[in-house]
């Protein structure tokens, strides 16, 4: 079963991903930047779902050039999911990586077609 990791401060968001995608993927969750990083490290997703904005050293982005940056890790889908609106920001997430970038409030069965249209 292909794994996804949801990464976002916010539980109901975590919660509301992982109930829509739990039935044909294995789930895993972080809320911050240093324990996505530990989850990818211990679970390899195939797909991760990341807030841009989280408290703690390691925002989104950063994670995001963490996961491209690594030659064992670059291959795996990475999704923005984020408050961030502006062109800029969805231009900057693109140029570190990113597979897709979908702003909230967003539609959990968009992120679900998403994810079923990459993942083999």
């Amino acid at each position: 079963m292909p794994r996804i990791l949801v990464v976002d401060d916010h539980a109901d968001i975590r919660r509301l991903l992982s109930v829509t995608l739990g039935r044909e993927f294995e789930i895993a969750e972080a809320e911050n930047g240093t324990s996505a990083l530990e989850a990818i490290l211990h679970h390899r997703p195939d797909v991760v779902l990341l807030d841009v904005m989280m408290p703690g050293e390691i925002d989104g982005l950063r994670v995001l050039e963490l996961i491209k940056g690594d030659p064992k890790t670059r291959d795996i889908l990475v999704a923005m999911i984020t408050a961030r609106g502006q062109a800029e920001d969805s231009e900057r997430a693109r140029a570190r990586g990113a597979d897709a970038y979908f702003i909230k409030p967003f539609s959990p069965y968009q992120v679900a077609a998403w994810v079923m249209g990459h993942v083999k």
